[in-house]
């Protein structure tokens, strides 16, 4: 059985082909940077987010907008960079939007050191009283933070944060001295 296709037929199904063979190459790749690059994401969602359903909630939004942004994205940073971005600006529009308050679950899977300013009491200690004070942090704060416990250099978190590496420096001093403060009235 012989198939005839007209020339506007067989170019139109060539695109489309092309299309679909591009589509599945894009995805493999974005599941790839997922793969590799989720632990950012649970992390960021465990800082925004106090209920388990809500951080659920929250990863899948920002899978999402990941997804929706990934075509776009030119590799002029880090996917790393990118990924932080993306869900740390989902993350904050999303409390904004809720109006939810919100709480660090663990300062442990952070995978950081405490820092030295803290005093000296017992490593248990020193996670509580950094995770009260961090409770009076703004969530553009606690990403700031969240970013430096990471070990962070400061002009990737500027390009992250979307703003100077000279104000990144500011916001790290100002929100370690709020911290003492908070500290130190425990």
């Amino acid at each position: 059985m012989a198939t005839y296709f007209r020339q506007g037929q067989r170019t139109t199904h060539h695109s489309q082909l092309k299309t679909q063979n591009s589509y599945v190459s894009i995805e493999k790749q974005f599941v790839k940077a997922l793969q590799a690059h989720q632990a950012i994401i649970h992390k960021i969602c465990g800082m925004y987010c106090r209920d388990f359903d809500d951080r659920k909630d929250l990863f899948q939004e920002i899978v999402i907008q990941l997804w929706k942004a990934f075509p776009k994205f030119r590799h002029e940073s880090k996917v790393s960079t990118w990924v932080y971005q993306i869900a740390l600006n989902v993350a904050i529009s999303d409390l904004r939007k809720i109006k939810r308050k919100p709480v660090a679950q663990s300062l442990d899977e952070l995978n950081h050191d405490i820092p030295d300013w803290i005093p000296d009491s017992s490593q248990e200690e020193k996670l509580q009283l950094l995770y009260k004070a961090m409770e009076y942090l703004s969530s553009v704060e606690k990403a700031l933070l969240m970013l430096y416990f990471e070990e962070k250099e400061n002009e990737e978190i500027a390009e992250i944060m979307g703003i100077t590496t000279n104000n990144v420096r500011v916001k790290m001093t100002r929100i370690r001295e709020k911290l003492r403060t908070e500290i130190g009235r425990k």
